[in-house]
């Protein structure tokens, strides 16, 4: 009996969530809700986010099957094209010469002693080192789209938050060159290259890839300061700048550069240029809401459930998640302490670094996706698909743990610093 009621309804599902609009409304409505019930019981409403997406996803009620979630990127792109301008826009070089050296060493420390860290652990584990070096490259990432969704939604300001921006923004740009450069010595080291010329191009490729796109942020952001310089109408503005970042950040992809390093660039010339481009970041802000809640009901959407049954996946990650996190918080708070920080910034700014998302996993995709890839043995690839289930554990772990721990990282930090 429960069968025959049940049945009409999975057809139903099937058939409706084949289209997109229903799924997009979907993802708003049970973002909505489950983000309201985190409220109530004090959770960041990201943290309900990504719930809401896990329970719309293929693991439970399959609203959101992976292959529609595949064709929605779309939504990713413009989010993380959005975030990277406003985290840019913090790179005033007012700002940059009040915060001084701090912001460089915490994030040198973080990256090469987060490096050493989850390296040594992963070995430590029984991971071979090739793919130990992989792994440990990938575990210097944040996540700078929940640094920005915290920020807004707690209306934040100050040398703390400054701090903050600056550090995720050059971690992620030297994540991926570390990425880079490890990539091209582990394929070397499995005979993935076929030769060194192979291996040594890939690092080149990585970091010609990074100085492109500045190069192209500095464009786009002279192309928009132009644009814009002569507007006043806020609907004009709008309709420029959202233009300009879709059609920039699909050109980088298609060319195969870091939208991030792009727009957050072009954010960066914008508040150099003029004063007058703040009004852009308002602008912008009613926007955010609805697209912060497809982002992340989308991310949990792609959670897989079903990895946290897999043995060798659960002690992998677990040894990954607490050797990240703890060299994450660990080594900030000995770049504070190099650099003689406030005490708010030792304590605090290494919890905003645990959250894990987008950059991360199109990192460990692009080991798929890889031409050199294409020479790996079964038993490689086996221990590649592992890497990959043992970021997404990771990411699933921090997307939940990270945003409350973030936020209350953030009003600490402000609140510490108002004491002194």
């Amino acid at each position: 009996m429960l069968h025959i009621l049940i049945e009409p309804l999975i057809t139903l599902r099937a058939l409706l969530s084949e289209h997109v609009l229903f799924t997009v409304g979907a993802m708003l409505l049970m973002g909505y809700c489950i983000g309201i019930l985190a409220r109530y019981v004090k959770l960041p409403e990201i943290t309900g986010f990504i719930l809401a997406g896990v329970m719309l996803g293929d693991s439970m009620l399959g609203i959101v099957p992976l292959q529609v979630a595949g064709s929605m990127k779309m939504i990713t792109e413009i989010a993380l094209g959005l975030i990277a301008l406003t985290i840019g826009s913090e790179f005033s070089l007012s700002k940059l010469k009040r915060m001084g050296s701090p912001v460089l060493w915490i994030s040198l420390f973080q990256l090469v002693g987060t490096f050493v860290i989850v390296l040594g652990a992963m070995v430590l584990a029984g991971l071979a080192l090739p793919f130990a070096m992989i792994l440990a490259a990938i575990a210097t990432t944040s996540s700078p789209a929940v640094v920005v969704a915290m920020v807004q939604s707690l209306r934040a300001k100050g040398f703390f938050v400054d701090c903050l921006y600056g550090t995720v923004a050059l971690l992620d740009a030297g994540a991926v060159i570390l990425f880079g450069i490890c990539f091209s010595l582990a394929a070397g080291m499995l005979g993935w290259a076929g030769g060194e010329e192979s291996a040594s191009s890939l690092f080149w490729s990585a970091l010609g890839e990074v100085v492109l796109s500045l190069a192209a942020g500095l464009v786009m952001g002279s192309i928009l300061h132009m644009s814009i310089a002569r507007k006043n109408h806020p609907n004009e503005i709008l309709l420029i700048v959202l233009g300009i970042v879709c059609m920039a950040t699909a050109i980088a992809i298609v060319f195969h550069l870091s939208p991030l390093l792009m727009n957050m660039t072009a954010g960066a010339v914008l508040t150099n240029v003029s004063a007058r481009h703040h009004r852009i970041f308002r602008l912008l802000e009613p926007l955010t809401p609805p697209l912060y809640a497809l982002f992340f009901v989308l991310a949990g959407s792609e959670l897989q459930l079903s990895i946290l049954m897999r043995p060798t996946v659960l002690l992998l990650g677990f040894v990954f998640i607490c050797s990240r996190n703890l060299a994450k918080w660990g080594t900030t708070y000995l770049g504070g302490r190099f650099t003689q920080c406030a005490v708010p910034i030792r304590l605090n700014l290494g919890l905003c670094m645990f959250p894990q998302a987008g950059v991360a996993l199109g990192l460990v995709l692009l080991i798929q996706a890889s031409p050199l890839a294409a020479n790996m043995t079964d038993v490689q690839a086996q221990v590649v698909e592992t890497l990959v289930n043992v970021v997404l554990l990771s990411v699933f772990i921090n997307q939940l743990l990270g945003p409350p721990l973030a936020k209350g990282a953030i009003i600490r930090g402000n609140e510490m610093e108002e004491d002194e």
